[in-house]
C-alpha cells in the first residue's frame, strides 16, 4: 500500500496542512511557467514553486514526486485515502492537477473526510468541468480559480467555482488587495462560505 503525503506548511501558510504534487515535473505547470516568462503577463512566470523546488526547498521533490506518480496514475485504494482531521485543508500548496485522475483522487479524500473544509487552487478549468458533468461538486469542497492573467482582476469566479486568486503589481489596485500580510490560518477568506470571492494578492518575487 502506498501512501499520499501531507506536508505541513510553513510561512504563511503555517498552521496548515496540503496534498501537493512536483511543479517541476508537471507538463502544464512547465509550458506555463516559459509562457510567463516570454511574455511576463502570465503569473507562472513568477512561480514561487518552480523557484523553491530548484533550490532551498529542492529536497522536497522526492516526496511530491511520489505523489504524482500516486495520485495521477490510477485510483487510489480504499486504504490509501488518507484520514485528515483537520478542519481546513489545502489541495495543490505545490503543483497543479495533472490530469483527470489527479483530480478524481483529490474528489475521493475530499468525499471520505466530510468533516474537513478542502480548498483547491487550479487553473485547469477543463478538468474540473468535465468531471462535475457527471458529479455533484461536495459541499466540503472551495474552488478557487487561480487567474493566469497578472494585474488583471477577474472578479466573477468560473462556474461551479468559489472565488478567484488574482495577482497584480505592488502598487496595483492597492484599496483591493486584500491578500497581503496576513497569515491564511488567521484570515481563511479562501476557506470560508462568505461574501468575499474575489481574491487579490500583490505579486511576490522569488
Amino acid at each position: 500500500m502506498q501512501q499520499v503525503h501531507i506536508s505541513k506548511m510553513t510561512g504563511k501558510l503555517d498552521g496548515f496542512k496540503a496534498i501537493s504534487t512536483n511543479t517541476i515535473t508537471n507538463d502544464y505547470c512547465n509550458k506555463q511557467h516559459v509562457k510567463g516568462k516570454q511574455d511576463g503577463k502570465n503569473i507562472c512566470g513568477d512561480c514561487y514553486s518552480h523557484a523553491m523546488l530548484n533550490t532551498y526547498r529542492k529536497n522536497m521533490q522526492a516526496s511530491l514526486q511520489r505523489n504524482s506518480d500516486l495520485l495521477s496514475s490510477r485510483p487510489l485504494e480504499p486504504q490509501e485515502i488518507p484520514r485528515v482531521t483537520d478542519a481546513m485543508f489545502r489541495f495543490n500548496a505545490h503543483g497543479e492537477l495533472i490530469n483527470m485522475q489527479h483530480f478524481e483522487n483529490l474528489m475521493a479524500i475530499v468525499k471520505d473526510n466530510p468533516w474537513c473544509t478542502f480548498a483547491l487552487w487550479t487553473k485547469r478549468v477543463d478538468l474540473v468541468f468535465r468531471w462535475l458533468r457527471d458529479n455533484e461538486k461536495p459541499e466540503n469542497l472551495q474552488l478557487i480559480y487561480s487567474n493566469p492573467k497578472k494585474s488583471h482582476i477577474m472578479s466573477k469566479p468560473p462556474k461551479h467555482f468559489d472565488k478567484t486568486f488574482n495577482n497584480v503589481l505592488q502598487d496595483e489596485h492597492t484599496d483591493k488587495q486584500n491578500c497581503t500580510g496576513q497569515r491564511c490560518i488567521d484570515c481563511r477568506l479562501c476557506y470560508t462560505v462568505n461574501s468575499i470571492t474575489t481574491i487579490v494578492e500583490k505579486v511576490k518575487k522569488y
